[in-house]
């Protein structure tokens, strides 16, 4: 039977995943219980009220509960100060992406390099205004004229419009440019 379709290395990260979590989540239990504890301790040895001992263990739980609920913007913060601390890389003349890559973008955050290498293309127009793909480093152009003629002094009458043709063809290709 193929194993087709299943993608262990991503099960892999998301049962990574689940323990981290479960693992934070046995550190906060053990924290409260230890809050807990110590309101306990202290109220019987100092002789404190039940009402301070439950605002005590109350504060407690809160910033148990503020810090867990800060850690995802702890990363978040984290991974962009990192990013940036890496510096930016600029795309102007296009590129490769090749791993999972988050970039902002109008109305959220786009994903590229998720599924493998991926070519970032800077776009141009043309001299006819199409928008399009530039290409760079494609050398020159070759011209070719085939001229027909009798005899030497036909071939002067020429030289005139053949000129012309070639002037022509240049500017052509300098507007493309």
């Amino acid at each position: 039977m193929a194993d087709e379709g299943i993608d262990f290395a991503g099960t892999r990260e998301e049962a990574d995943a689940l323990s981290q979590v479960l693992a934070d989540l046995e550190d906060r239990s053990r924290s409260f219980g230890s809050a807990l504890t110590g309101a306990l301790t202290s109220a019987v040895r100092g002789g404190k009220g039940l009402e301070d001992v439950l605002r005590s263990a109350g504060l407690r739980l809160t910033e148990i509960a503020l810090s867990a609920g800060l850690k995802p913007l702890e990363g978040m913060i984290g991974s962009l100060m990192s990013g940036v601390s890496g510096g930016v890389k600029a795309f102007a003349d296009g590129g490769v992406v090749s791993a999972p890559t988050y970039f902002p973008m109008a109305g959220g955050t786009g994903l590229m390099g998720e599924a493998g290498s991926e070519a970032i293309l800077p776009l141009r127009r043309g001299a006819d205004g199409a928008l399009g793909v530039a290409a760079a480093g494609g050398g020159g152009m070759n011209v070719v004229f085939n001229v027909t003629a009798s005899d030497v002094e036909s071939f002067r009458r020429s030289e005139g419009q053949i000129a012309a043709m070639l002037t022509r063809t240049v500017r052509r290709g300098q507007r493309g440019l």
